[in-house]
């Protein structure tokens, strides 16, 4: 789909219908890599309407430049360089609570950053594919046209679908990229941008990219007075969590540094004082060098369930995956008294 990127089409190896799902959920997947089990979560970038396959398009992450030691991707790179057409993987149904509802007509604004289009892409498509008439803007933010994710099909929607108002952002055009034509405004996805381009701020926002943008659009969307009910943000990883932890309530003894709180890892044989500032029980356990297995690092994938011996808990943000009675979903779940976990 572009220099870093390319999307995967799966077919169910026993010719049976394949779970329904909803614009904007994700399959979460299990693999083994260097005999370990490893597992991940990506978007379906295709509508729902293909009832013959699923599609993810997943980015190849690199080493990161600045971080010596710290090692490239290791699920995307995997994809990218391993996985063969006929291959079998392990994936559970479709979830998610970031999706767009297709029984209204409410007008929406989608924001992407990068890869982050994914799942807006897939809203736009069952949109188009419904007929729907909906007024759709798509403000979609990249480093320049190397970079961009299907272009052509972007292209086309725009041109055949009035009502999807298609916003390139190039934040660097290269030398041959054509400002009108191959993109819109050379500048990044801001607010600034939305008032200018935006009628009003009478919109429902849905905002997937890197940590930073989403970061700053949510607060500067606030401050234009837009409802937070009407800011919807996908969350993977540790970042988004604590981005939105302060706004969750319970768990203020957990956060306060005056009360006592202590987490014991029975397996391990380790009791250690909560420290409110570390981010999730996931994070303290690998801190204190502990292990728990896990997968989103955001309440969606189930993969870091473990179970309660003792205690109670709060949690960061809603969870996507439900936990069973007497455990919990580590990496977004913070103590709420002394605690003992199976791990």
């Amino acid at each position: 789909e572009s220099r870093d990127i390319r999307s995967f089409y799966l077919a169910p190896h026993d010719q049976k219908p394949l779970p329904p799902f909803l614009p904007g959920q994700y399959l979460t997947f299990q693999l083994t890599i260097n005999a370990k089990p490893v597992v991940r979560c990506y978007s379906l970038s295709e509508s729902p309407n293909h009832p013959d396959y699923y599609r993810v398009t997943i980015k190849r992450i690199p080493a990161p430049k600045d971080m010596a030691g710290i090692p490239p991707g290791l699920v995307s790179n995997y994809f990218h360089d391993h996985l063969a057409e006929g291959d079998i993987l392990d994936v559970k149904a479709p979830t998610g609570h970031f999706t767009l509802d297709m029984t209204t007509q409410t007008p929406v604004v989608l924001i992407a950053g990068g890869v982050g289009i994914t799942p807006l892409l897939c809203m736009v498509n069952t949109a188009i594919d419904a007929g729907s008439r909906r007024e759709i803007w798509l403000f979609y933010g990249v480093r320049n046209r190397i970079e961009q994710i299907m272009k052509e099909h972007l292209e086309q929607v725009a041109r055949e679908h009035p009502n999807v108002r298609l916003q390139v952002c190039y934040s660097d055009p290269g030398p041959e990229d054509l400002k009108g034509q191959d993109y819109h405004h050379g500048e990044r996805v801001t607010v600034a941008l939305l008032k200018r381009a935006l009628p009003s701020s009478n919109y429902q926002f849905f905002i997937c990219g890197p940590p930073p943008m989403m970061d700053q659009l949510i607060r500067d969307l606030k401050g234009w007075g837009v409802p937070e009910k009407d800011i919807v943000i996908e969350a993977f990883g540790p970042t988004t969590v604590k981005r939105v932890a302060p706004a969750i309530e319970g768990g203020a003894a957990a956060r306060r540094t005056d009360v006592t709180i202590e987490v014991t890892f029975a397996k391990s044989g380790k009791t250690v004082r909560w420290n409110g500032e570390v981010g999730s029980l996931l994070d303290f356990a690998e801190k204190n060098g502990i292990s728990i297995n896990f997968g989103c690092r955001a309440g969606n994938c189930g993969t870091c369930l473990t179970a309660i011996k003792e205690g109670e808990v709060d949690y960061l943000v809603e969870q996507g995956a439900k936990p069973e009675t007497g455990s919990c979903l580590a990496c977004i779940a913070i103590p709420r008294t002394n605690v003992v976990l199976d791990a």
